[in-house]
């Protein structure tokens, strides 16, 4: 019986990389920073690493590391247990309140990752009675969360106000006792910021509640890194926030929900990947709240990330690439055909600079791109160098084709 299966499974592999859609994984052989060693792929060794999600440059920055060291001795390395039969130590709980202070929510609730948080949220709290609506470009892990519950779904137009507000109004026609609004707050392939304080007053006006994942925005997004409510002035109207410590919080791996006390006490006694899902490694924990110190005196690391991404946008714009508008970190290179755009990731790659092509099902069928991903980490040059092999390797694209 398998050898029929396997036959299946190997025709759609290959349908897979004759579209030029097959998403290789690289190996590297070193700590993520600025640069890596890439030991696989055909990468002459060292090279920029533009793909990372290590906003800040914290995943190898030298306090955390001491401070993971210091946890292993203290904390040990597993609890092997989930949180409510021994999984639960004093460092779970300093950190849950840490990031609820930071993050101007009333309790916090620790998960493996962002991907189980968003999973763990939707089918606790809304019942077939209820109704949530999602912007349309909501990352995987709302879309297979809200897929869990038995609540009513409603999706508006990426962004869209207008479309929003039509949802809502459906949703209240229909008799939903409880509406829950959520958003990604940037948009993990686009670069885009929600608009929440417009999602915020839509939210008042039709009396629903309103979650945002903030994972690419928490902790150097807003003022004080605290993330889109931050940025927008609506921390004080933003029910939940899920984000992960796997990105700029020093990118290793968990994820969290920030909320309402009943919210987080809720999920407690009935969240499934929370109660049935180990407890946080103490490691993470620990080195996380490191990064949380770090985060109060961070402002330079900020705005080195600023001025990294204004200026790759403005050299890539200038150099005629076309980049999607806004001032994220984010900023896709957009291609359009998936093939082209996995070419040009691997004559970048030659070129020394690191960086993926996304195509489908990730992105919509014709939309690829090269998502390249700014660190405060990289130094000027770091970003020059990037933007003159983006022409080079353009060059010897059109050069292949001609």
């Amino acid at each position: 019986m398998f050898e029929t299966v396997r036959e299946d499974l190997r025709t759609t592999l290959d349908e897979i990389r004759s579209a030029g859609l097959h998403k290789p994984e690289r190996v590297i052989g070193t700590p993520q920073s600025a640069s890596v060693a890439v030991t696989s792929g055909g990468a002459p060794g060292e090279v920029l690493n533009f793909c990372a999600n290590n906003y800040l440059g914290l995943a190898d920055h030298p306090e955390v590391v001491v401070a993971a060291k210091d946890a292993l001795d203290r904390w040990g390395y597993g609890m092997a247990s989930v949180r409510f039969i021994c999984g639960t130590q004093e460092v779970h709980k300093e950190l849950e309140a840490r990031l609820s202070a930071f993050l101007g929510q009333e309790d916090t609730i620790l998960y493996s990752s962002c991907f189980d948080a968003n999973g763990g949220v939707f089918e606790t709290l809304l019942g077939a009675e209820d109704a949530v609506i999602s912007d349309a470009l909501n990352h995987a892990s709302i879309i297979d969360g809200i897929r869990l519950s038995k609540a009513r779904r409603f999706r508006y137009a990426n962004r869209d106000m207008s479309d929003l507000e039509h949802q809502l109004k459906e949703a209240a026609a229909g008799g939903a006792r409880r509406k829950l609004i959520v958003t990604d707050g940037v948009f993990s392939m686009d670069g885009y910021v929600a608009p929440l304080q417009e999602i915020c007053d839509l939210a008042d006006r039709y009396d629903a509640m309103v979650m945002v994942d903030d994972s690419h925005a928490v902790g150097f997004v807003g003022p004080g890194g605290r993330g889109t409510p931050e940025l927008h002035g609506v921390m004080d109207r933003v029910d939940i926030i899920t984000g992960t410590l796997g990105k700029a919080l020093g990118g290793a791996s968990g994820g969290y929900v920030a909320a309402r006390a009943e919210i987080v006490a809720l999920l407690r006694q009935r969240s499934r990947p929370y109660l049935f899902s180990n407890s946080l490694a103490p490691v993470i924990a620990a080195a996380s709240l490191k990064v949380l110190d770090l985060l109060e005196s961070a402002g330079d690391l900020r705005e080195q990330l600023a001025a990294n991404t204004a200026l790759f946008r403005s050299k890539m714009t200038e150099a005629g690439f076309e980049i999607l508008p806004g001032d994220h970190a984010i900023a896709p290179v957009m291609i359009g055909d998936a093939a082209e755009a996995a070419r040009m990731a691997e004559l970048l790659l030659e070129r020394g600079v690191y960086v993926i092509g996304f195509s489908y099902p990730v992105v919509p069928m014709g939309a690829a791109r090269i998502r390249v991903q700014l660190s405060a980490a990289h130094s000027t040059a770091d970003v020059e160098r990037a933007v003159a092999a983006f022409v080079d390797a353009r060059a010897a694209l059109a050069t292949a084709g001609a």
